[in-house]
């Protein structure tokens, strides 16, 4: 059997499409996989670290573009779907599973000229542009949240859930305490592109001269890029003791950690922490298409498995009140993380491996 994949360029596309890929090949051994993705050498990167071969189009985002990047984004989009025909043609798929992102679009519509079964998979509660014009064409529409339904057509949707990874699925039963402190532990998370203004609020938390967050808080701070040697500088100048990488590839490993987790609200991050019941203060990302983080972010505090603040209406002071509040009563966290567990989806990959095995057959 042959399964193509195509999306990416964040890792909220490309983690789910990996955990995917991994079931086809615990479930079909015999599978082979091919991603096509972007040109984005994060991506191309990661999917070599597990494994899976990988081919590229050129390829531009049209949504909240600058007029000149759009007319760039649509004058591109045929020599998009030749190079996806060609490679479709080439690797001769039995199916293709588009997992969103502006990529997906040519070669799940070259998938579908060619006769190909295709599949996609919607990790948000509004699906982005690409997905929405896709679900008219495609055979079935994964979905990862309920209420996203409405923007597809009835009867090609199916709720899966948002698949997650081997490694992070492997902490489930277990009792880990290497590398735990003894304090609570706060995890925070920028996404895999970074995000200034939660690295910020979070660093003027905890350098509050009325509280005791740095001195009774194992703090676990991811940047991205762009803010490490900021954010590290301060924390050290400060002299607190924080655990700071622009990216941890080991995500496992540092889930395993966490009591309580300070993020945006992003699909995935969201689908991980709650398979392994993290309680969080979400933050989304108030620029996202569609305010799409802010719904995602609602399904898990109406579950009660998290809170969440309006980038605009954050402070530093409410914020550290808020962590404070939140990770010094273990009553209140084992709540909240025994509601996040209830609101995952541990078995969202298999279901959408059945669903592509059931479009083929």
């Amino acid at each position: 059997m042959r399964l193509l994949l195509t999306g990416g360029g964040t890792g909220g596309h490309l983690f789910p499409a990996i955990a995917t890929a991994q079931e086809f090949r615990r479930i079909r051994p015999d599978t082979e996989i091919l991603f096509v993705g972007t040109r984005r050498k994060m991506d191309t990167a990661t999917l070599t670290q597990y494994g899976f071969n990988s081919e590229s189009i050129v390829s531009y985002g049209v949504k909240g573009k600058k007029p000149a990047q759009l007319i760039k984004a649509v004058a591109t989009l045929p020599l998009s779907y030749v190079q996806a025909v060609r490679i479709i043609k080439k690797f001769c798929p039995d199916i293709i599973l588009g997992v969103g992102g502006y990529v997906t679009g040519p070669v799940v519509a070259a998938g579908k000229s060619c006769g190909i079964p295709t599949v996609i998979h919607e990790q948000n509660s509004i699906p982005g542009l690409a997905n929405r014009k896709l679900g008219k064409i495609v055979d079935r529409i994964c979905l990862s949240l309920p209420g996203s339904e409405k923007y597809f057509s009835s009867g090609k949707t199916v709720h899966t859930g948002n698949p997650i990874r081997e490694n992070i699925l492997d902490l489930l039963g277990k009792n880990n305490t290497e590398g735990i402190s003894e304090k609570p532990t706060l995890l925070v998370l920028g996404g895999s592109q970074g995000a200034q203004m939660v690295n910020k609020l979070v660093m003027e938390a905890f350098l509050l001269e009325d509280q005791e967050l740095s001195s009774k808080i194992h703090l676990i701070h991811q940047t991205g890029m762009e803010d490490a040697a900021k954010v590290l500088e301060a924390y050290a100048r400060a002299g607190i003791k924080a655990e700071v990488q622009p990216f941890f590839k080991e995500m496992d490993k540092v889930y395993a950690k966490a009591d309580l987790l300070v993020s945006r609200a992003g699909a995935t991050t969201l689908s991980e922490i709650a398979v392994l019941g993290i309680p969080a203060i979400l933050i989304p990302y108030p620029y996202a298409a569609d305010d799409h983080q802010t719904k995602n972010g609602e399904y898990y505090v109406q579950g009660g498995g998290a809170l969440l603040y309006q980038e605009k209406d954050l402070s530093a002071t409410i914020l550290a009140q808020c962590i404070e509040d939140l990770i010094f009563t273990p009553e209140l966290l084992m709540k909240m993380g025994t509601a996040m567990k209830k609101l995952s989806f541990p078995d969202a990959a298999a279901k959408i491996v059945d669903c592509c095995l059931e479009t083929i057959n």
